[in-house]
């Protein structure tokens, strides 16, 4: 009997251990998969495009693409891409610092800090990227092309310009009391 407790407890710390090591660094979030045709002289090679974006919710984000001959494989590739891309972001309470405008191409992505309780207001692949960047009251608004990669990459180029106060005042050789006057 004893050793059939000893197995029992030993099993047990084994569950525990491995349900203490699944639990992700990072929040995953599929924003697209396209069927990509290439044709050939042999006839037509079908493969799918992925993009990902992944996220802490703490300021952290990143986003990545992955292209592979079955669905599965190309997300995990665009989960290795995206963390390679990583990017902190300043989040003031549960907003941006100020209001920026990133711009990939021809795509322009607008975002405004909103107060507290708004919520974000935002379309498909420029919500996923802002919540799992742990921004919870924004507003935005796409201009220009809106092609899923394209809007991503411009969040991300308005979400790496974003300044702090403190990084102001720092670079400037001031206090921050006499930046915000």
């Amino acid at each position: 009997m004893s050793e059939e407790k000893t197995v029992n407890a030993a099993k047990a710390e084994n569950v525990k251990v491995v349900a203490e090591k699944e639990q992700p660094e990072f929040e995953e979030k599929v924003v697209t998969i396209n069927r990509v045709v290439k044709v050939v002289k042999g006839g037509r090679h079908q493969r799918f495009a992925a993009l990902v974006v992944i996220g802490d919710r703490k300021g952290r984000v990143g986003f990545g693409t992955g292209k592979a001959l079955e669905v599965p494989d190309a997300i995990k590739k665009a989960v290795e891409s995206a963390k390679k891309n990583i990017i902190n972001v300043p989040v003031v309470n549960t907003t941006i610092p100020h209001q920026i405008t990133g711009i990939y191409g021809s795509g322009q992505v607008f975002l405004k800090p909103a107060v507290e309780g708004t919520g974000v207001i935002a379309g498909g692949p420029v919500r996923a990227v802002l919540e799992l960047a742990g921004i919870t009251d924004i507003l935005s608004k796409c201009q220009g092309s809106r092609t899923k990669i394209n809007m991503v990459r411009a969040t991300f180029e308005g979400l790496k310009n974003l300044q702090t106060v403190e990084s102001v005042a720092a670079r400037r050789g001031k206090t921050v009391a006499e930046i915000r006057g």
